[in-house]
């Protein structure tokens, strides 16, 4: 934010520069240069000397004249010739100087004029300029004036600006920090500013914004919620009509009626399962407090690789001053657990649990050796319901909430989740979790 108005005061500064310089342009171009005209003023009595003294002279005198206003004078006056004077000055001077005009030389306190145009003051005089050097010019005064009233100009632009731009800059760092709040999750930020504030209507704006999207959410959970309560009663009524076909399917004369019960309870456990999963995402997107407290992540990490179901052995690679962090310990360990679940589906071989501490944070990592994970879709793996082709198959099970539940408690806790390569050969699920103890 700080650099955005940064940004704005250089471009204002920049404007009020290149307005100067176009100011002094557009006067110079049609009223001559500032500066020369400010010479000529303080010149104005070796001009008015030369023009109403030396000039007046019959012209047998003009040169007598002049040589007594080089006596009596600080300021030298030469004859050069014309020729000469046309070579030292830009070719924009040499009209006014061919007109008899007095032409300034600020740069070095001079100023040129032609003796006449028609040699009646001596022999020669049409070919000669009178040179006066060491004139009493000083421009720098009046640049630090004009300095001082662009300064002046400048402030007073800039403190109108500086104080409209508080008062956005202000506003802008509410909807900063709400916009940050909602994206932690806590949709009941607002932003609250007078009406008479100039972003008063983005506010507004925003704030029926992260209205309409609190209400979808609780919309989508308060469905997702009813619907799994739903789905509960029928599955109790297809158990107890299955328990009494198990009863009647006891006999060996009804093996086909076995074997399909046997298939309908597997669904009901799918079913059941898949209830289970989703009541999880909703109590996680539910926006309830953590029961945040000390968690000895070693132990835990123990208790849940022990606590998981059989199947392919895990390798636990932990060391026991792994230290503590603050959290829930059992939505940690159903991430863990999660993760190593998954990796247990699509192992060859081999699943190895690994944590390490840093001073600033804990990495628990979950390798397979089995196929991996496409980079394209690393992200997409923790979407809900998304599942790669290969667990489309009804031997790996899953319905493709766990890793989105294993993300979401993660970030529960502040930490990330992500996919790459595992040394193993297949892929490697990170998770890093911020130390705060």
């Amino acid at each position: 934010m700080n650099r955005l108005f940064f940004r704005f005061f250089v471009l204002v500064m920049l404007a009020i520069t290149g307005a100067a310089f176009a100011v002094h342009f557009a006067i110079s171009r049609l009223y001559g240069d500032p500066l020369d005209d400010i010479a000529r003023r303080q010149a104005a009595a070796q001009i008015f000397l030369l023009q109403h003294y030396v000039d007046q002279a019959p012209p047998d005198e003009w040169l007598a004249r002049l040589n007594k206003v080089r006596e009596v004078s600080d300021v030298r006056y030469d004859l050069v010739p014309l020729v000469q004077v046309r070579a030292a000055l830009p070719d924009s001077r040499h009209a006014a100087l061919a007109q008899g005009d007095v032409v300034i030389d600020v740069a070095h306190k001079a100023f040129y004029r032609r003796v006449d145009r028609t040699g009646e003051r001596y022999v020669g005089s049409e070919d000669d300029v009178i040179h006066a050097q060491g004139l009493p010019i000083d421009t720098s005064q009046a640049l630090w004036q004009e300095a001082l009233r662009y300064a002046v100009v400048a402030l007073a632009l800039l403190v109108p600006i500086a104080w409209w731009s508080r008062a956005h800059w202000q506003g802008l760092q509410q909807l900063s920090r709400v916009a940050d709040e909602v994206g932690a999750g806590r949709l009941s930020a607002r932003a609250v500013m007078p009406r008479s504030a100039s972003i008063y209507p983005l506010a507004e704006r925003m704030n029926a914004m992260t209205a309409r999207i609190g209400q979808l959410l609780d919309a989508q959970r308060s469905l997702l919620h009813s619907v799994s309560h739903e789905i509960r009663t029928p599955i109790a009524r297809l158990e107890f009509g299955l328990e009494l076909l198990r009863g009647a399917a006891d006999a060996p004369s009804h093996p086909a009626l076995e074997r399909r019960i046997v298939a309908m309870e597997q669904d009901l456990h799918e079913l059941n399962a898949l209830v289970g999963e989703l009541l999880g995402m909703t109590r996680l997107d539910s926006g309830q407090p953590l029961q945040r407290q000390p968690v000895d992540l070693a132990g835990a990490l123990r208790d849940c690789i022990a606590g998981l179901p059989p199947g392919t052995a895990i390798d636990l690679c932990v060391v026991d001053d792994l230290g503590m962090v603050e959290g829930d310990a059992r939505l940690l360990m159903r991430a863990v657990g999660n993760l190593a679940g998954n990796a247990r589906k699509y192992a060859a071989r081999q699943v190895t649990v690994a944590a390490a501490r840093w001073p600033d944070r804990v990495d628990i990592t979950v390798d397979d050796d089995g196929p991996g994970i496409p980079p394209d879709q690393r992200e997409q793996v923790f979407e809900p319901f998304y599942r790669l082709d290969r667990s489309r198959d009804r031997s790996t099970g899953g319905f493709g909430l766990g890793l989105s539940i294993a993300r979401k408690a993660v970030a529960l806790h502040g930490g990330t989740v992500h996919v790459e390569d595992s040394p193993l050969g297949g892929a490697r699920f990170v998770v890093r979790l911020p130390v705060t103890l």
